[in-house]
């Protein structure tokens, strides 16, 4: 039986317990590429990095001249834009102001109306007082018109 369990035992970690097959594919690993290859890839690294800058430099000059032209052109779009902007919005201020100054034409002319209205009121009210103090004028000169004619035939 322990024999059993012993083998049992084996076959488990050999199916279950990979460290011992990644440990020698580690090793593989670390002398292929430090023991054969040296520091090869390292230098072929460098050489690229090197590549690169340079790259990166050549395009940066004649990027920087393609993007300071575009810019100027972004500049122009933008105050084409930005005029056609404030056009618009001072044809839309003028449509307001022409609108406020109706709508103000048309209070000023019903607020004379009604002033006119009052003004005619007024006028009949007066007329009528100023008829009703000549009619009592006129009364009262009538009768010392008659007392005085009384007072001279006597």
């Amino acid at each position: 039986m322990d024999k059993i369990v012993k083998d049992v035992g084996d076959i488990q970690s050999r199916l279950i317990d990979h460290r011992p097959v990644i440990n020698a594919e580690i090793r593989y690993f670390v002398k292929e590429f430090e023991e054969k290859r040296g520091h090869r890839e390292s230098r072929v690294l460098e050489n690229i990095n090197k590549m690169v800058m340079e790259t990166n430099g050549q395009t940066e000059i004649a990027n920087v001249d393609g993007i300071s032209q575009q810019l100027s052109d972004i500049i122009k779009r933008l105050e084409a834009a930005n005029h056609m902007a404030e056009r618009v919005q001072q044809r839309e201020l003028e449509t307001q102001q022409s609108t406020q100054l109706q709508m103000n034409m048309e209070r000023l002319k019903d607020e004379w109306a009604e002033f006119l209205k009052e003004q005619q009121r007024l006028k009949e009210v007066v007329d009528k007082e100023h008829a009703l103090a000549v009619g009592q004028l006129s009364t009262k000169y009538s009768e010392m018109k008659k007392d005085l004619t009384k007072f001279s035939s006597i």
